[in-house]
């Protein structure tokens, strides 16, 4: 019988991994110390000061100098993996020493040959930060000893530049699915990052779910996240409605660029963010991310356990 290309995988070995079968349980979010929910808008965005939702268009160390996003490193350049269309709507967060923006990390990632890369990821769980498949686990680089899981990766949550909210905290444990890490597999780029520690217990994290394509196709996606054509380790945020959806992904025409692999695509409901899919790629029109389906929501949920 063939692998499930959802079965998980573990940069270690030890770790116990559940089966990605049963059915999904909605996952709430949470706010961390001292956290305030900031209620979303009307058009389900972030009530971010001077950011207006775009209207649709017409018709439709290593770390010291300059850092390449970590699409390149299974992708090659030019990197593409995150496409800005038209003007550009991304707006920077200062205030990211707060709920929701701490929730968003910024990833300093050293792949097994020592290379340095950028990536950004998002808190699911105390210890726990979902990100694409491609930033813990590098696939067909074509250089001698890069594929494969990364070395390490450096984790700032909240970062705005020199100014550090917390961390860093440096992870060697990562997850991901058979999909990703045998086949290379767009469909199920994602992965995540095991702190050692409990930090999400003080920034907070995103609730994730799955919804039918009717739902998604009314929803506003959100994204902030660490863009490499930005001044570096600063977040940045955009939004719009959901473009279309498949059976693995969701389409946005939201700005991104690359370093941005692994954000966030998430919905507002009340005071309460979560996730729909992991972003991943870019294109001519739209950007896209791994949809949340129900294998995708149950490994999430049992590699934040």
């Amino acid at each position: 019988m063939p692998q499930d290309p959802h079965t998980p995988v573990s940069s270690d070995p030890a770790a116990g991994l559940l089966p990605a079968d049963g059915q999904p349980v909605f996952q709430q979010p949470g706010t961390g110390a001292g956290g305030e929910p900031a209620p979303g808008s009307s058009t389900g965005t972030e009530p971010v000061e001077g950011y207006r939702l775009p209207e649709p268009p017409e018709g439709d160390d290593v770390f010291g100098g300059l850092v390449p996003d970590i699409g390149e490193a299974s992708f090659g350049p030019p990197t593409g993996p995150e496409t800005v269309h038209g003007p550009d709507d991304r707006v920077q967060i200062t205030n990211t020493c707060v709920y929701p923006w701490r929730v968003h990390c910024f990833l300093e990632i050293t792949a097994a040959d020592g290379s340095g890369w950028l990536g950004t990821g998002w808190f699911i769980g105390p210890h726990t930060i979902a990100t694409a498949g491609h930033v813990v686990f590098i696939k067909n680089s074509g250089v001698p000893g890069r594929d494969g899981w990364v070395r390490s990766i450096r984790v700032w949550p909240g970062r705005n530049g020199g100014t550090v909210c917390y961390g860093p905290v440096v992870s060697t444990s990562f997850r991901s699915v058979t999909g990703w890490t045998g086949s290379g597999d767009q469909n199920y780029d994602y992965g995540a990052i095991i702190l050692p520690t409990d930090l999400g217990a003080r920034t907070g994290w995103f609730g994730f779910g799955v919804w039918s394509d009717a739902d998604l196709l009314q929803v506003t996606g959100n994204i902030a996240g660490y863009p490499a054509d930005k001044p570096y380790a600063t977040l940045w945020y955009d939004a719009r409605r959901i473009d279309s959806v498949g059976p693995r992904k969701v389409y946005y025409d939201i700005d991104t660029f690359g370093g941005q692999s692994g954000s966030s695509v998430y919905r507002i409901i009340g005071n309460d963010r979560y996730g729909v899919a992991v972003h991943a790629y870019g294109g001519a029109r739209v950007n896209s991310g791994t949809r949340i389906t129900t294998p995708v929501h149950n490994n999430f949920v049992a590699w934040k356990a």
